[in-house]
């Protein structure tokens, strides 16, 4: 189980390993269940949660490319900001605005392709196991938080408009992620291009367990609530990231 191992190539994110999946479903799946604690739970309605959220994902951003070499729990903090950041943006899009799921879901789709391309062309090339310069980390955090705010507006979608409930909505997406995982094994498939498939897929994967754990039994949900999944969650993604952090400590001693 390596997820500290970016630190051997010395690129500042995560390497692409089973532990980074786990750890990314965690984080999304958090995030969907801290956002709607800060929004819904605690009151504070979308824009000012928003507003919060943002300027911590800024902050946090700031002190990651400041950094000079792979910290574990600054990298995955930032993904968790963008996680949480992305479920009360996309709620302001398609609740509080009125867009609703299936254009917020084009609209910020739209926006995550057109991040993606204008990276391929700056930097001529999308993969993450290629970030060497601060313009490239800065690609890649800004598609990181749209693709997350996507699969919160997809994930939602799924969940109440598409008729598929909170259950049927996480099989549609697991299944995808598994045909995708499974597309890796053909040489012709871009590695890169299914990585970031499987990036926007999980989001809505989370997105949809989220709703799942904190969701009333009436509601097709377990009913555990915003803040019993958040802590939860929480106390997951804390596990990982600490292995993760003690496996990078003794590669740097070997």
């Amino acid at each position: 189980m390596k997820a500290s191992s970016a630190e051997v190539t010395g690129s500042k994110v995560a390497a692409v390993t089973f532990a980074f999946w786990v750890m990314k479903i965690a984080a999304t799946t958090l995030g969907e269940t801290a956002g709607d604690l800060l929004s819904m739970t605690l009151n504070l309605g979308y824009v000012v949660s928003s507003a919060i959220l943002v300027a911590a994902f800024i902050v946090l951003l700031a002190l990651q490319l400041a950094a000079r070499r792979f910290h574990p729990v600054l990298f995955w903090s930032v993904v968790l900001a963008t996680s949480t950041a992305g479920t009360t943006m996309s709620d302001l899009l398609d609740r509080t605005l009125g867009l609703g799921y299936a254009l917020g879901t084009t609209l910020l789709a739209t926006c995550l392709g057109l991040v993606l391309l204008a990276w391929k062309r700056s930097e001529k090339t999308i993969s993450v196991s290629d970030i060497s310069s601060s313009k490239a980390e800065t690609f890649y955090w800004t598609a990181v938080l749209f693709s997350n705010t996507l699969g919160t507006a997809l994930g939602d979608f799924l969940a109440d408009d598409s008729g598929l409930g909170f259950i049927g909505g996480a099989a549609l997406i697991g299944t995808l992620i598994l045909a995708t995982a499974l597309a890796t094994r053909i040489r012709s498939v871009s590695k890169v291009i299914l990585f970031w498939i499987a990036f926007v897929l999980t989001r809505p994967f989370g997105a949809t367990f989220g709703d799942l754990l904190t969701k009333p039994l009436e509601k097709g949900g377990l009913d555990f609530g915003t803040t019993g999944s958040s802590l939860i969650l929480f106390a997951i993604l804390a596990c990982l990231v600490s292995f993760s952090l003690v496996q990078q400590r003794t590669e740097t001693t070997h």
